[in-house]
């Protein structure tokens, strides 16, 4: 899988056969906290409708995934995705079911559906090494 940086707000993710790699399209572009959520929706999506194009029998090999976002402020977030698939090799009349397919995505559900967060101090001393 590649995912390419293509702003502060967006990125790209491609299905490869090699390992994870991750790029920019400009040498000031730096992996942040918000590309790694948008990587983690991208990637899942991929996932989700590569899985469903192998049991449909549906090339999956020109599907990418465009992620971008928009913040908000006070405070400071993100406060809306843009999912973009680009397939080319979709058979139209199963646009539909794709569109349903990526809606799947455990990452999707997981922000549509906001999740509780309870952030806790560890204090102490571990033991000695």
């Amino acid at each position: 899988m590649r995912i390419v940086l293509e702003s502060e707000e967006e990125l790209l993710v491609k299905p490869t056969d090699e390992p994870l790699a991750i790029e920019a399209t400009s040498p000031e572009l730096s992996y942040s906290a918000f590309h790694m959520l948008g990587s983690a929706l991208g990637t899942c999506v991929l996932a989700v409708l590569s899985s469903w194009a192998e049991q449909a029998d549906i090339s999956a090999d020109q599907l990418s995934v465009g992620v971008k976002w928009h913040f908000a402020d006070d405070p400071h977030r993100v406060d809306q995705f843009e999912v973009k698939l680009h397939w080319p090799d979709l058979p139209a009349e199963r646009t539909a079911t794709a569109q349903r397919v990526a809606d799947l995505c455990g990452i999707h559900e997981t922000l549509t559906h906001q999740p509780e967060i309870h952030v806790h101090f560890e204090t102490g001393v571990g033991p000695a090494a």
